[in-house]
């Protein structure tokens, strides 16, 4: 039977940027957590929670440790694991010849896990049949995001956040309109989400956030540009 330990991270940004917040949770081999931590990061974006997370997480683990992250970001998990020796050779810079976004982030990172014995796994997030580590991790940054303020086992937490239920989507009925009523017009690009979905960047947005056309899809009015700059190019 593995001794590898499990653990999940996760980021959290009201608005990207927004109100952002990181958070781990760690549990035994057999996936029972044990301990969490989760913390404020002020005004920040979505990427800089999910890689601040994975930074957090592997800080609060000894050296030699063997362990499996499981993540729903694939910009945290990718500019580790393949975006990272290009970037090196690069001196920074993308492919397209731009600075690395949060470098500062992505060399801790680096450092860390050359002391660590890490396996990543990638999971879907927000869903009914999900990891339930990833989502205790998404709740508990999701709370931090909001509250600004720090939690988890060694601040006296007596129970792990409890993740929100799964919405199920609603079915896409066309509302009623009265005759001769206007419906409601687009500010700057963007609307109101009528129901749940999630963006290009990983993330989900709920009913009633404000979302923008990105490309074929919808999402954050804020990831146009996070999206296109952080990927390797």
């Amino acid at each position: 039977m593995s001794d590898r330990i499990i653990a999940a991270c996760d980021g959290a940004a009201k608005g990207n940027p927004g109100p952002a917040a990181w958070a781990w949770v760690i549990a035994d081999s057999q996936g029972r957590p044990e301990r969490w931590e989760a913390g404020p990061l002020g005004r920040a974006t979505n990427n800089v929670g999910e890689l601040t997370a994975l930074q957090r997480l592997l800080e609060s683990l000894d050296p030699g440790t063997a362990v499996e992250v499981r993540m729903d970001s694939q910009y945290a998990m990718k500019a580790v694991t393949q975006w990272l020796p290009a970037w090196k050779r690069n001196g920074w810079r993308t492919a397209a010849g731009k600075p690395v976004a949060n470098r500062e982030l992505v060399e801790q990172i680096d450092a860390l896990l050359a002391d660590r014995d890490v396996e990543f796994r990638y999971v879907p997030a927000h869903r009914e049949d999900g990891d339930l580590l990833n989502a205790i991790a998404d709740q508990a940054a999701s709370d931090a995001a909001v509250s600004q303020e720090a939690a988890g086992t060694a601040l006296g937490a007596a129970s792990l956040p409890v993740p929100a239920p799964a919405r199920a989507s609603a079915p896409r009925t066309k509302p009623a309109t009265a005759a001769g009523a206007r419906r409601p017009a687009r500010s700057r690009g963007s609307i109101k989400a009528k129901f749940p979905g999630s963006c290009p960047c990983g993330r989900s947005y709920a009913a009633g956030d404000q979302i923008s056309k990105l490309g074929a899809r919808w999402g954050h009015p804020g990831c146009a540009d996070t999206v296109a700059s952080d990927a390797p190019a």
